[in-house]
């Protein structure tokens, strides 16, 4: 590998005006270098941004504070050998498959004799030779992904920025794609020089990254990073293999106290106050983890990566069921493993009643929000509230969308515990029953 990086990101933070006039801070002090003949995966919960860093790197946003220098050169807009594969296939569908691979270099001015023959290279690099004049309503996802693939390297581009290239695809084909895509790298014939990869696929990042960047959230900052060095293909099955992903597990699932709020707010104990951000996780997940980790084999303590391949999850799914149960003090996480509390081995056993009782107890002791909206609802006369009174209170905390999905998230669990009621052509809590 070269001494000087291909990228080196300096120092970077990103925030973004909020309509009061508060920044919202999603980055903050992020340092990240990528060099020649590597792939570097970023890993973190969603809101930790790692799909904004890579927007910042391609030239899409500029940083707030710090810099982002390619092969020496400071990146002040889109840079010529950096490209990028979405997530989503962001394909024209009026356009055939060999005119989306040739748009990024017609906008280079290539001459179109040249553009043709680079495009038609790169389609059958990619394994689509005989598609090209197909339309995308024709192909499956599969296929106009690699559209996405031949798009991106068509142009050479020293560094490829992929931002969950694979997660709009069904498993086994995204299987096949990836597999492809990593024995293209490894025999060379990928016009690239470096990858960063964004995933919330631990075995995904484990299966083809050479370095990890774990990011934290709220805001994001890089707080650990992993070396892999097992030569490729890589074997799910071998001990190294499986120690990497339980230490990925392990470092995703750290609680690190001190951390600063969304709007500057200092919490104590991160996670427990009532500025934390809710992901929208259904009581019947709850239930249903619980009752799996109760269950034989693991008899109330569970290693995550193992219950995630067996209840067929990925990590971005499993953790925020996992990190809610722990928050509600059903379960603990530690070191990559999930252990039911005395209260969670008590839900299992108990009735529908009285799961409901002992959910609401647990609820409005440890969500502070849930237990604001109660207290709010009975001291109020007529024991309602808007909706909007809640929101407002949490944008101080949080983005507006992060505001809806937590109050999403409260008004699911507190219709499960019967703790309050809400109406959504009203929009607005009670503590009338539910009709």
């Amino acid at each position: 590998m070269n001494a000087v990086p291909l990228l080196d990101v300096q120092n970077v933070s990103q925030a973004f005006s909020k309509p009061d006039g508060d920044q919202l801070v999603v980055l903050e002090g992020v340092n990240v270098t990528l060099r020649e003949g590597e792939i570097v995966g970023l890993l973190g919960r969603s809101g930790s941004g790692k799909s904004t860093l890579l927007r910042v790197i391609a030239g899409l946003n500029l940083p707030t504070v710090g810099e982002v220098r390619y092969l020496g050169n400071s990146v002040e807009g889109p840079a010529d050998g950096i490209a990028m594969v979405f997530q989503g296939f962001a394909l024209f569908p009026w356009l055939t498959v060999l005119e989306n691979v040739q748009l990024g270099l017609e906008a280079q001015g290539v001459p179109a004799a040249e553009g043709r023959q680079r495009s038609l290279q790169a389609i059958d690099l990619i394994g689509l030779d005989g598609f090209e004049s197909a339309y995308p309503r024709e192909l499956s996802g599969g296929m106009r992904q690699r559209v996405g693939f031949a798009r991106a390297l068509v142009v050479h581009p020293n560094i490829l920025l992929m931002d969950e290239p694979f997660s709009a695809l069904d498993v086994l084909t995204a299987e096949t794609l990836r597999t492809d895509f990593l024995d293209l790298w490894c025999e060379g014939q990928l016009p690239i020089k470096s990858v960063l990869l964004v995933t919330h696929n631990i075995d995904e990042a484990v299966q083809m990254c050479d370095r990890l960047l774990i990011f934290s959230t709220h805001p994001g900052r890089v707080v650990s990073e992993i070396p892999i060095s097992m030569p490729r293909p890589r074997n799910a099955n071998d001990p190294r293999y499986i120690a990497l992903v339980d230490r990925v597990y392990s470092e995703m699932t750290t609680r690190r106290n001190g951390e600063q709020r969304p709007g500057g707010r200092v919490e104590r104990f991160p996670g427990t106050g009532i500025g934390t951000i809710l992901t929208h996780v259904s009581s019947n997940l709850l239930s249903g983890l619980m009752e799996a980790v109760a269950e034989e084999p693991y008899r109330g303590k569970a290693d995550l990566p193992d219950i995630a391949e067996n209840l067929q999850m990925e990590a971005g799914d499993l953790l925020p069921v996992a990190e809610a149960l722990q928050m509600l003090r059903f379960a603990e996480i530690e070191r990559g493993d999930i252990r039911l509390t005395e209260a969670g081995a008590q839900f299992v056993r108990e009735e529908t009643d009285e799961r409901k009782r002992l959910f609401s107890r647990h609820l409005l002791t440890y969500v502070p929000l849930a237990a604001h909206i109660r207290r709010v609802l009975d001291e109020r006369k007529g024991k309602s509230a808007p909706k909007r009174r809640f929101a407002d209170e949490l944008e101080d905390y949080m983005a507006e969308e992060a505001a809806e999905e937590t109050l999403r998230t409260v008004i699911s669990w507190g219709r499960y515990a019967e703790a309050f009621a809400y109406d959504d052509n009203q929009q607005a809590f009670s503590l009338d029953n539910p009709a």
